[in-house]
C-alpha cells in the first residue's frame, strides 16, 4: 500500500513538474517575441495594448484576462474550472513578468529577426510540453471549447474568431501588431502540431517506464520474501 501511494506520488510529481517547466517555456517563448519588437501574438497584442492604457505590466494582464475568462467559460459550462486552468493562468503571468524582465531587445535587425522566430519556436515547444500530461486546458482554450459547445460552430471557427477579436482590440489600444503577428499567426499551428504528438508520446514513454520500474521493484520483493519463506 505504502509503495503503491509512493507510486502515485511519483506520477503526481512528473505530470505536473512536466506541466509547470512547459509553462514556463512557453512564457519565454512569449516574452522573447514581445521583446524582439516586431509584432506580438494576437493575445499579447491585447495584453500589451491594456498595459499602454491602464498600467501594471503584461504578466498581471494576462493574469486579470484569464480571471475573466476562466470565470466566463464556467459560468457557460456550470463546472468549476481544472486546477491546472487556475496554475496555467498564474504561471503564465508571473513567469511572463519574470522574462520580460531579464531580456532586452536586440538593437540590430537581424537579432530581433532570429529573437522573434526563435520565440514562436519556443513557444510552440512549451505548449507540446504543458498540455502533454493532460492537467487542465489554458484559459482561452476553455472558452474555446465552451463556446463551440454551446453554439455548435466548430472549434476552428471560434479560435479564428477569438483571436481576430482580441487583435482588433488590441490595435485599438495601441498593440503591436506588425509581421511577428503575421508570422506567429501562420506558423504557431504547425509547430504545435508537429510538438504536441511528440511530447505526449515522450511523456507516456517515462510514465510507461516508471510504471515498468515499480512493476519490477514489486516482483522482486514477493521474490525474495517467497525464497525466504521457502
Amino acid at each position: 500500500m505504502v509503495r503503491h501511494s509512493l507510486g502515485r506520488v511519483k506520477r503526481n510529481f512528473l505530470r505536473w513538474g512536466t506541466f509547470t517547466v512547459g509553462i514556463m517555456v512557453m512564457s519565454m517563448g512569449i516574452a522573447l517575441m514581445i521583446r524582439a519588437d516586431l509584432g506580438a501574438a494576437p493575445w499579447d497584442v491585447f495584453h500589451i495594448g491594456l498595459m499602454m492604457n491602464l498600467g501594471m505590466t503584461v504578466g498581471s494582464w494576462s493574469i486579470i484576462v484569464g480571471t475573466v475568462i476562466i470565470g466566463t467559460s464556467a459560468l457557460l459550462d456550470r463546472r468549476l474550472p481544472q486546477l491546472g486552468s487556475i496554475l496555467n493562468m498564474v504561471f503564465v503571468g508571473v513567469f511572463i513578468d519574470l522574462f520580460l524582465l531579464a531580456i532586452s531587445t536586440p538593437a540590430h535587425l537581424s537579432l530581433q529577426i532570429a529573437m522573434l522566430l526563435m520565440g514562436v519556436l519556443i513557444m510552440g515547444v512549451g505548449i507540446g510540453v504543458y498540455i502533454a500530461p493532460n492537467c487542465g486546458a489554458g484559459p482561452r482554450d476553455m472558452l474555446m471549447l465552451s463556446i463551440a459547445n454551446r453554439t455548435g460552430m466548430p472549434v476552428g471557427r471560434v479560435r479564428l474568431l477569438m483571436e481576430i477579436t482580441v487583435l482588433l482590440c488590441g490595435w485599438t489600444l495601441g498593440g503591436p501588431v506588425f509581421i511577428g503577428t503575421i508570422i506567429f499567426s501562420l506558423t504557431i499551428g504547425p509547430v504545435v502540431g508537429y510538438t504536441l504528438p511528440f511530447c505526449r508520446r515522450l511523456f507516456n514513454a517515462w510514465i510507461e517506464r516508471g510504471t515498468r520500474n515499480e512493476d519490477l521493484d514489486k516482483r522482486a520483493v514477493r521474490t525474495y520474501h517467497h525464497d525466504r519463506v521457502s
